[in-house]
């Protein structure tokens, strides 16, 4: 295919995309209010007997946040679409063991992110009800309806991406750019870079999320070390032995000299005949 030919087929995948995230959209309006309600639940629960208010700052912010939820619900309820049509434009560049590893990858990945939202929204639950106590009985404590909304679903994406940093080593890994062995020993550095970004984005300053979230993916790094320690042993089994020799080792050079026999002598070239004559090339006919 030409680079036009492929700029159409993208413009059709995009578009057929799209109109399964609308059709999608849709249906999440239905599913809008009580979605909602399970994450407004924390906050309401804390509340108790009392009226569940949230302060908004303009009459269209509950319709906006509506549309918004909508919109998340229908990415999810059209995600078999839109995944079909971007791996129908990206799998005709795929190898058959590229394509297996996809489907693999694809189907780890989406209840990992799950895995790390469900966890980020119960370190959220945990932490809004203890923050919100310690001031209860001194303010009057009424959250705006947007903002809280755009933070509880803000950490669970955060979470969700974290989950799928292990997922991406062993893509590394069984694409033969990163070796179990250099993960290993890269163990004290991941902790670290755990703990950090784990203490950046989880919402509160207590050390229970932060701690939560760094453990998680510490189980996680360390599984994925194990299955690419697997992954490598598999490889080395399938490849020859030579396999990890260099091109001089493989190919020793014999330093010896060899002893040079004369060359047998080159004959003179032969005389090259003269030309004949145009009659003798040449009939009367011709």
């Amino acid at each position: 295919m030409t680079l036009i030919e492929h700029l159409r087929e993208l413009r059709s995948r995009l578009f057929k995309a799209s109109l399964g995230v609308v059709a999608g959209m849709i249906v999440g309006l239905f599913f809008a209010r009580p979605v909602q309600n399970f994450i407004n639940d924390p906050y309401c629960d804390f509340k108790g007997d009392q009226i569940c208010q949230f302060n908004v700052g303009s009459v269209v912010d509950p319709f906006m946040l509506q549309l918004k939820i909508g919109l998340y619900i229908g990415l999810l309820i059209a995600s078999p679409i839109w995944l079909y049509q971007l791996w129908a434009f990206i799998a005709p560049g795929l190898h058959r063991h590229e394509r297996k590893y996809t489907y693999v990858f694809t189907a780890v990945a989406v209840p990992l992110f799950a895995l790390g939202a469900f966890l980020a929204f119960f370190v959220v639950t945990k932490s809004l009800v203890f923050f919100l106590g310690l001031s209860s009985g001194q303010y009057e404590i009424n959250v705006d309806l947007t903002g809280y909304f755009n933070f509880v679903t803000g950490v669970m994406l955060l979470f969700g991406a974290a989950f799928e940093f292990p997922l991406a080593l062993l893509m590394l890994n069984f694409v033969g750019l990163l070796s179990a062995k250099r993960m290993l020993s890269w163990w004290r550095t991941a902790i670290f870079a755990m703990f950090a970004f784990a203490a950046i984005v989880t919402p509160t300053p207590d050390p229970f999320g932060m701690t939560a979230l760094a453990l998680a993916m510490g189980i996680l790094y360390f599984g994925a070390v194990g299955v690419a320690f697997l992954n490598d042993r598999r490889r080395a089994r399938n490849e020859p032995d030579y396999s990890g020799l260099s091109d001089d080792e493989i190919s020793p050079m014999d330093e010896v000299p060899e002893p040079v026999e004369a060359a047998e002598p080159i004959p003179p070239p032969e005389p090259v005949p003269a030309p004949r004559s145009v009659a003798d090339r040449y009939d009367d006919t011709t």
